[in-house]
């Protein structure tokens, strides 16, 4: 076995091949014949599936310099070590079904990376440096431990396709809402409770996947229309007469009503003005001080006119406003809403309006059985909400 080893790499080296296959060698170790002297600059690809590999050589970018896609699905790797971020012009890795139980950040170093497969691995988090891989278009990190995804995540302006099938999840970063091209979501089998409000606001965003996940109990109505998979018995019967509050440790807060008896009535709108912005204010403020009349929670207007201020520019005020006096933690929250109105798109920060629609026929109605989870829509007043449907 070891003399066709080094018989293979020998032609390949003399031929000059592009493409090594060292598939099913029962390989421990990275083949020193691979590194010898100058290496195998001219190699772009290199397959070495179904081996027991437990590590990679720190010269590895040092020898092959030009591999473009690397696959070591089924080894033993435990450790990636910090050289891999030197193989610049790498564009697949795949790491699946080996004992990863971390990933370095250095692996944010390959900018030329459009495939990432760590599937079936031991994983409990991922690096914050992912982000940094804007050429990314596919990432699965299916059967893992993982219980939360990088926010920075984001930043994968090419992302299509992303499966987290099978791990720890509890929610997903908001941030994933902006994701321009995202195609494909799938997050079966995980903890899920929720999905982010926003989820399927972008028109690219065609398949989504929440299979399994017992606590989920309705989705987005931004996925009205879209290909879903879900599970999970809906339990709520509500017509839209709860208003959710986003408040910490605060054990009640889907519990919150704020004014969604009031009576919309022909007064001029109010609004809020901070410099060159002006936020018009819920229909809800057309008594101030009366007694049967509720406004919104002061934090959620100024929320409202902060984010309109940051992303207005509209005078150098303003911008000072937001970049220097508020505090990270605020501005944070203020470039990053909770969600949008599904009515008139008014970003949301502390307090939405529900409103629950029996899951209509998708593509997989009737086929998967997955049709028992209901639409749920997000609104930022009561006119909103008794306006929004989803034929609208």
């Amino acid at each position: 076995m070891a003399s066709e080893l080094r018989a293979a790499i020998f032609i390949a080296k003399q031929e000059r091949h592009k493409n090594l296959f060292l598939n099913y060698r029962n390989l421990s170790n990275f083949p020193v014949e691979l590194l010898k002297d100058e290496g195998m600059q001219f190699l772009e690809r290199l397959f070495m599936k179904r081996n027991s590999l437990t590590t990679l050589p720190e010269n590895l970018a040092q020898k092959l310099p030009n591999l473009i896609e690397l696959y070591l699905h089924s080894n033993n790797i435990a450790i990636i070590p910090q050289a891999i971020g030197d193989l610049v012009k790498l564009q697949s890795l795949d790491l699946s079904d080996n004992a990863l139980q971390i990933i370095c950040p250095e692996i944010g170093q390959l900018r030329s990376l459009r495939h990432l497969r760590l599937a079936n691995n031991q994983l409990k988090f991922l690096p914050q440096e992912l982000g940094d891989l804007r050429e990314l278009e596919t990432l699965d990190v299916s059967m893992n431990l993982l219980r939360t995804l990088p926010e920075r995540l984001h930043q994968c302006l090419s992302l299509q396709c992303l499966t987290a099938d099978r791990n720890l999840l509890q929610c997903l970063p908001r941030q994933l809402c902006l994701l321009p091209d995202l195609n494909e979501l799938s997050m079966a089998a995980n903890c899920l409770t929720s999905l982010p409000l926003d989820l399927g606001r972008s028109m690219e965003l065609q398949f989504v996947f929440v299979d399994n996940n017992a606590q989920l109990k309705a989705l987005p109505s931004y996925l009205y229309n879209k290909v879903i998979g879900c599970s999970g018995e809906t339990k709520w019967r509500s017509s839209g007469t709860m208003v959710l509050h986003k408040t910490a440790h605060d054990k009640d807060y889907k519990n919150k009503l704020c004014g969604l008896a009031a009576q919309i009535s022909d007064v001029k709108q109010l609004c809020l003005t901070l410099g060159d912005v002006t936020v018009p204010l819920p229909s809800e403020v057309k008594a101030i001080g009366s007694e049967t009349d509720r406004v919104l929670p002061l934090e959620e207007l100024a929320c409202r006119v902060l984010h309109a201020a940051h992303n207005s520019c509209l005078s150098t005020d303003v911008k000072f406003l937001t970049s220097f006096l508020l505090p990270k933690s605020l501005l944070d929250v203020v470039r990053w809403p909770l969600g949008h109105c599904h009515r008139c798109s008014q970003p949301m920060f502390t307090i939405v309006y529900p409103k629950l629609f029996p899951l209509r026929e998708t593509a997989l109605a009737g086929v998967h059985k997955r049709t028992t989870v209901s639409f749920i829509a997000y609104c930022c007043s009561s006119q909103c909400l008794r306006t929004f449907d989803l034929q609208g």
